[in-house]
């Protein structure tokens, strides 16, 4: 429930007199809502690059009112082409599920477009290839992304992913998944 004001809790051990410690929990008003932006949308920072490291993005993108339409052959052929053709970054490891993907990508080089060109140009040309007009429009108007700061966050990230299919229970093992795979060796 949102209110004028969006409390913190806090915890904190206080000596009551006549008793052991008691773990007590407080609220403190922390930000007003005025002080907050209204988002509606995901905001879409340009990925920074560290020297001597690259820049890993993980996205997230669903479908138009999450209509499972994705997890096909022909569909996961259509990605795989798209994200080839879509040379300015590149796909690492993806997970295909019914309604949404996940993926991992990186700059192809340094003139490469902005990530939200590039998911929208891969997007667009999934849709005008989609083979079943009547499941237009194929996806929501915006995605989520956010830049992966080590390679353990990687690998942690990739372990999570990978075990959506068996956390929705289309499969038991992960690796009995049929839309995953690796386009391209991201390596820290």
């Amino acid at each position: 429930m949102r209110g004028n004001c969006i409390l913190r809790l806090s915890t904190h051990i206080a000596r009551r007199p006549g008793r052991s410690r008691a773990l007590q929990i407080t609220r403190h008003r922390a930000y007003t809502s005025a002080m907050l932006p209204d988002r509606h949308r995901p905001i879409h920072l340009q990925p920074s690059s560290i020297i001597s490291r690259p820049v890993i993005v993980f996205v997230t993108v669903c479908t138009a009112k999450r209509k499972p339409i994705l997890a096909r052959d022909n569909i996961a052929s259509l990605l795989l082409d798209a994200w080839r053709k879509a040379d300015h970054w590149l796909v690492g490891r993806y997970v295909v599920m019914p309604d949404h993907l996940h993926l991992f990508a990186i700059p192809a080089r340094e003139d490469s477009l902005p990530l939200c060109n590039w998911v929208r140009y891969w997007k667009s040309i999934v849709s005008r290839a989609w083979p079943d007009p009547q499941e237009q429009p194929v996806w929501q108007k915006d995605f989520w992304d956010r830049q992966l700061r080590s390679d353990e966050n990687y690998a942690e990230k990739w372990d999570y992913v990978r075990c959506n299919p068996v956390r929705h229970k289309l499969v038991r093992r992960a690796e009995d998944w049929a839309y995953q795979g690796e386009i391209h060796e991201l390596r820290w």
